[in-house]
């Protein structure tokens, strides 16, 4: 049922991947298509069960976008997460004014990336 995500993506994790990463995640949402019973978007997040939760995946595949349900998942994935200290996303430049629109605020990180690793 993981189809279709991972839109833009040079490299993108395999559906194998994909599904164990979501697996091992302490939360995660699946958006699901009523007509069709496909997902159609998806969010995780993993946490130390204390203080902090990281919410390393949001995706919403090509033909659902702007309706809603980007939104809708990270609103529900918030509200999951509200009694930790923080909560952490890694986004590109173009999405912090999504994230904006939920409280998140503009910070700066390092990351180190091993391509070869990701499928």
């Amino acid at each position: 049922m993981l189809n279709d995500f991972f839109d833009g993506w040079k490299k993108f994790p395999s559906k194998e991947k994909h599904f164990k990463s979501l697996q091992n995640s302490e939360f995660k949402i699946l958006a699901i298509d009523d007509v069709t019973n496909k997902v159609i978007g998806f969010i995780n997040a993993i946490s130390d069960g204390v203080l902090s939760a990281y919410i390393p995946l949001l995706e919403v595949i090509p033909d659902y976008k702007n309706k809603g349900i980007g939104t809708e998942l990270i609103k529900r994935m918030l509200e999951k997460l509200k009694h930790y200290y923080m909560i952490d996303i890694m986004c590109d430049e173009s999405l912090q004014s999504f994230y904006g629109k939920f409280g998140l605020i503009k910070s700066s990180g390092m990351i180190l990336r091993n391509y070869d690793k990701q499928n």
